[in-house]
């Protein structure tokens, strides 16, 4: 199934905006109603309506005034499926060029348009389709429809060879940092080369072949965007506070008068044929070898679809499935999975093991450790409980899944983009509930025991012997046709007629009004103080406990234990197995974590509020009766020793390291990764658990924020049980002393043989957090500087020279200290042109500060940014939570307000001179040492290599 997709819309989402059926409201010319869907009696309806242009562009309309924003999506239905061989990646790289410019905006507008409007942005290219999307307050919905109707009319009249040249450069960076320079980044393009014959389009990846773009030229693009992305083959939804008879004003403005493109074909359901199991391996630079099976089934909307996906849950779906019971709860493997992935064409349940380097196993012996779970299921079966426990997960996470208009929106797209009902998931939540063992069982025979697979090993360079078998299969080489040169005289513009000028920006609405969510606080009898707010207008409760500790509170020696407490925190209880409770959480849709930060120990609660009592009994159970079992105990350990040396292969984590280390000196406790080190977490007891549990796991001195729809009163009534029981008074969180020692206007080289692009950081040691003090001042500072998309660095290294997929900066604050960092990866070849952009760019702005254009940019796009961050539970409680941890009224947000209007460019240019000078930077470099040392000696600072 596709988890994506889960929307269970029931009668609180949309109670307060009913739609009237009977409404005689006369609509723009051109505009169609076709279909309303009201919010009544039924437990699958949200309320929207469907509309139709002549030029059939489908747009949907959800109305939710609980936030002062606007959602927009477009979804246009092309993605990789649509490309030809030898034209790989063409759906991808209209998702780079549609943030250009179009015809009447210009270059790098759009970008600059909807942050300066407070809003935010981005699109997403899949293997069916692409879509682009915005959240911006309410009065500028107007202006991105306009944004959106340009590109989509006027595109092609901005596309030019040097764009194209640009973001083709853009798109191998992408690449090299997202595949070819990650671990286990090939596995995807691997493994569906090895499914799919070369001719069909799922055997690439979205991304595509770089040296598909290297043979074309920029009219071979302009002749795919004319084939695939006019109104005819859209769904423009929007969502929000909207008017909706202005709304639809505003589309048939600027999208009525687009022509349509040509007709759209359907697709083809096309699943994977193998008539054999075929074997491939990779040597990858990773530490814990990998074992991916995948099966080809069904596809999207398939009858069998439903079935596969329950026996997927049942394989591999939790702590009480078969791959985790036989191979995670023996030691053999650090994790292992199972999921049925579907796509319009094709579907594949796919199965994944994470080798546990320490148990000594080949991934041959944990293919038949795998064999062995999936011909368990046979005498298994599906029970009663499983069918009831995957309904209920699937009804929660589908409540969860509508939190925010921006979620609804996209549920909706969709629907209508694949199936042409924006309810289409509404069919599938009866056929689960219709699944009956029969069913499950069939589809499992059919489909899997004793069939045809790809199996891919991925194994550390130099450790062949790891593979589950000799490799038996090589794709087809690539027989790319003949490039045909496209004529401008064969590319047929659509022309659009308009009786108004669209090189006008629409203005802004009366500015929105913004409403911090109403606070209550309480302490309760145990000591614990309690922030929230009732204003959750969904049924769902978020707590998040903050407790004093974190890694800074470790003793001496023992780095690591922190979050090591809290892995076992989620393990077994003296009345419960793991995997029971993992089982009744599923049930109950919850979830309850526990994680290590640096100042504190962190509980996460998320519960369905008619499920509260249940969920807080079984945190009860695992904050005050874990059980502590020694064998639970060092298979987690192992594990996180395992984690640690994996890490050593991610080069950002590396460059993250080293930076720290460099900032806050080597006897600080940020010199070493909150994971601990080998030898520190190799050294570690379950009686150090116990006793850092015992230390740092009490209430008095904690702190509690609750985001749900629940009154005060019973929340408190709800925690009654759990407070009775929890008394203690909690350890103070240590103090972080800051003790750099390394050089300043330095290079630190630390050597990663083979490696394609190099991670850079740029940055020095800080100011402490202060919300309304010089920490919030220098980010303002930083925001045209490397703050936004449209900064100076990411302008100069990504859109004018290509060295880069993305490059920002910004100053990191917490209680005792902080830092500023330029973070960016870049071509290989690019490293030492890239240092000397980025230090000429602070050089200069650390002399002139945020031109006067500039200061109003920031000022527009930060002051507004408000009416987004207060829409969903997380970002409710994220606003609780740095209340309490920074001790701040809810005040400070109307003082950042003032701060923002009134600032000076004198003083954010003081800022500057004081944080930027270059002379104050570490420079630290993550690369092929072979390949960068003889150019970074050129810059003219010192090299210094460096080792972890």
């Amino acid at each position: 199934m596709l988890r994506w997709l889960s929307v269970l819309s029931i009668l609180w989402l949309a109670a307060c905006t009913q739609i009237d059926p009977n409404s005689s409201v006369e609509l723009p010319k051109g505009v169609e109603l076709v279909e309303t869907s009201q919010a009544n009696n039924s437990d699958i309806q949200i309320a929207y309506k469907k509309y139709r242009l002549a030029n059939g562009l489908t747009v949907l309309l959800y109305q939710d005034d609980n936030a002062p924003l606007a959602h927009v999506d477009i979804t246009y239905h092309v993605g990789s499926n649509r490309e030809e061989p030898g034209k790989s990646g063409f759906a991808h790289f209209f998702e780079h060029m549609m943030f250009q410019g179009s015809k009447h905006v210009g270059d790098q507008e759009h970008f600059r348009i909807i942050n300066e409007a407070g809003g935010t942005m981005n699109g997403s290219t899949s293997k069916d389709r692409t879509n682009y999307y915005q959240t911006v307050p309410a009065n500028q919905l107007e202006k991105v429809l306009w944004l959106e109707a340009d590109r989509m009319g006027f595109l092609l009249e901005a596309v030019s060879q040097k764009k194209f040249e640009i973001q083709r450069d853009t798109v191998k960076n992408e690449r090299a940092q997202r595949v070819d320079n990650a671990p286990y980044g090939l596995l995807s393009e691997r493994v569906d080369e090895a499914l799919y014959p070369r001719e069909h389009p799922y055997s690439w990846q979205p991304i595509g072949y770089i040296e598909d773009l290297n043979r074309v030229d920029v009219n071979d693009l302009k002749a795919f965007f004319l084939r695939w992305y006019g109104p005819n083959n859209a769904v423009l939804s929007i969502g929000g506070d909207i008017d909706e008879l202005e709304t639809l004003e505003w589309i048939n403005k600027y999208f009525g008068g687009i022509p349509s493109g040509p007709a759209i074909p359907q697709i083809t359901p096309s699943p994977a044929k193998l008539s054999e199991t075929r074997y491939i391996s990779l040597e990858d630079r990773i530490h814990i070898p990998l074992l991916y099976i995948s099966y080809p089934t069904v596809y999207a909307g398939a009858e069998d679809e439903v079935a596969l996906d329950m026996f997927s849950e049942i394989l591999g779906g939790g702590k009480s499935s078969l791959l985790h019971q036989s191979l995670v709860e023996s030691g053999k493997a650090l994790s292992a999975g199972s999921s049925h992935y579907c796509r319009e064409m094709a579907c594949t349940l796919s199965i994944y093991v994470r080798a546990n380097p320490q148990a000594g196993l080949t991934l041959a012996q944990l293919e038949q450790d795998v064999d062995q779970a999936i011909n368990d299921f046979a005498e298994r079966g599906v029970s009663a409980e499983d069918l009831q426990r995957v309904r209920s997960s699937l009804k929660a996470s589908t409540i969860y899944s509508l939190e925010s208009v921006s979620d609804v929106v996209t549920q909706l797209a969709f629907g209508e983009t694949f199936f042409e009902q924006p309810l289409y998931i509404s069919e599938v939540l009866q056929q689960f509930q219709n699944v009956n063992d029969q069913q499950v069982q069939e589809a499992y025979q059919h489909y899997i025991i004793g069939k045809p697979r790809v199996v891919m090993s991925v194994v550390p360079r130099g450790q062949t012997q790891l593979i589950a078998s000799e490799d038996n299969f090589t794709p087809a080489p690539r027989t790319l046709p003949e490039q045909q040169h496209i004529d401008d005289s064969e590319l047929a513009l659509r022309e659009v007629k308009d009786n108004f000028d669209r090189s006008v920006e629409p203005p802004s609405g009366p500015a929105v009004a913004v409403k911090l969510p109403e606070l209550w606080h309480a302490e309760l009898t145990n000591g614990l103080q309690v922030l929230g707010t009732s204003e959750q207008p969904t049924p769902t409760v978020t707590l998040q406990f903050r407790l004093p500790g974190g890694s800074i509170s470790e003793p001496k020696g023992k780095e690591g234990l922190a979050k090591l407490t809290a892995q076992m925190l989620m393990q077994s209880t003296q009345q419960t197995t793991a995997a029971e409770i993992s089982d009744q959480l599923t049930e109950l849709g919850a979830s309850v974590s526990f994680s290590g930060g640096l100042y504190s120990q962190n509980i996460s609660l998320s519960s369905l509020t008619e499920n509260l009592p249940q969920v807080l009994d079984i945190l009860q159970q695992r904050l005050l009766t874990p059980a502590f079992n020694s064998a639970e105990f060092e298979r987690e350990k192992a594990r996180h020793l395992q984690s640690i040396e994996q890490k050593f292969n991610q080069p950002n984590w590396l460059a993250s390291i080293a930076s720290q280390s460099l900032f806050f000196g080597e006897g600080s406790r940020l010199a070493t990764s909150s994971w601990g080190s080998r030898d520190s977490v190799a050294a570690l007891t379950l009686e150090d658990v116990k006793q850092f549990w015992q230390q740092h796991y009490q209430p008095n001195g904690s702190q509690l924020v609750a985001v749900s729809n629940l009154k005060q009163a019973e929340i408190e009534k709800a925690l009654q049980p759990l407070q009775q029981k929890w008394q203690g008074e909690a350890s103070k969180a240590a103090h972080l002393t800051a003790k750099p020692s390394a050089d300043n206007n330095t290079i630190y080289l630390l050597d990663k043989p083979g490696a394609v692009q190099s991670v850079i950081r740029i940055g020095r040691l800080a100011m402490p957090y202060d919300a309304t003090g010089e920490y919030f001042k220098a980010n303002l500072m930083n925001f045209n500087f490397g703050g936004n998309f449209n900064s100076r660095i990411n302008m100069n290294l990504r859109e004018d020279k290509g060295y880069t997929y993305g490059v920002s900066s910004g100053f990191g604050g917490f209680k005792d200290s902080g830092s500023f960092v330029i973070s960016t990866d870049v071509r290989q070849d690019a490293t030492a042109s890239a240092i000397q952009e980025l230090l000429a760019e602070l050089e200069a702005y650390s002399k002139t500060g945020p031109s006067d254009e500039e200061l109003s940019y920031m000022r527009s796009a930060v002051s507004q940014q408000e009416a987004l961050a207060y829409a969903t539970p997380s970002q409710k409680a994220s606003f609780l939570m740095q209340m309490l941890a920074f001790d701040l009224g809810p005040e400070f947000v109307a003082t950042q307000n003032q701060i923002t209007a009134n600032i000076s460019q004198a003083e954010l240019q003081q800022l500057a001179a004081k944080y930027f000078s270059p002379e104050e930077m570490i420079v630290v470099v993550v690369g092929d040492k072979q390949q960068l040392l003889s150019e970074l000696k050129k810059i003219g600072m010192p090299v210094q290599e460096l080792a972890l």
